[in-house]
């Protein structure tokens, strides 16, 4: 792997544990950090995030060799693994935090993104319209310790069992040739 095909994708579909849990798993993907942005408070923690004031979504950054996978794969998986169509919500998580968002790091990701978002709305894909932010990345936070790598560590926490895995599990089965 050459430095020079090392990109970030940052990305939030919901609780950041989630996308955590399925990038990890995805050939080419070198790191997963899960965080917050796009809020306006300075120095964000868990517990202000979460009472939806702080503006930020949780999110995860991915370091990924795009000489392995391309930024398009990494929005396809993206598309697949949360629901585009409900604003500021996923599941039973709801709150701005929880927003489907893409934040791109330059003009190239903005326009693929723009380009995915169009052919899967040209396709019909989802029953719903699209209502997926995009923006450019604003300053971004490493979530507390105890967030990062959450799912491996705890595999049988109530909601990594009844949420996280069933996701995990779709993943597997839909993206298996992009598997680690």
């Amino acid at each position: 792997m050459s430095e020079s095909n090392l990109q970030k994708a940052t990305l939030g579909g919901g609780c950041f544990w989630c996308l955590e849990a399925v990038y990890q798993q995805v050939r080419g993907v070198v790191h997963v950090e899960s965080g917050y942005t796009g809020g306006q408070t300075l120095n964000p923690d868990y517990d202000s995030v979460c009472t939806g004031k702080t503006g930020h979504a949780e999110v995860v950054q991915i370091e990924f060799d795009a000489g392995v996978i391309s930024y398009r794969t990494i929005l396809d998986i993206f598309f697949a693994i949360h629901d585009p169509t409900t604003l500021n919500r996923q599941g039973n998580d709801v709150g701005s935090q929880y927003r489907s968002v893409i934040y791109a790091h330059d003009s190239q990701q903005r326009t693929i993104a723009q380009e995915v978002i169009q052919q899967l709305t040209k396709d019909n894909i989802f029953d719903q319209p699209i209502v997926t932010e995009l923006a450019d990345l604003p300053t971004y936070y490493k979530a507390e310790e105890y967030h990062q790598n959450y799912f491996n560590d705890h595999p049988d926490q109530g909601y990594c069992a009844f949420v996280v895995s069933p996701k995990v599990s779709k993943f597997r089965k839909q993206f298996a040739a992009l598997l680690n």
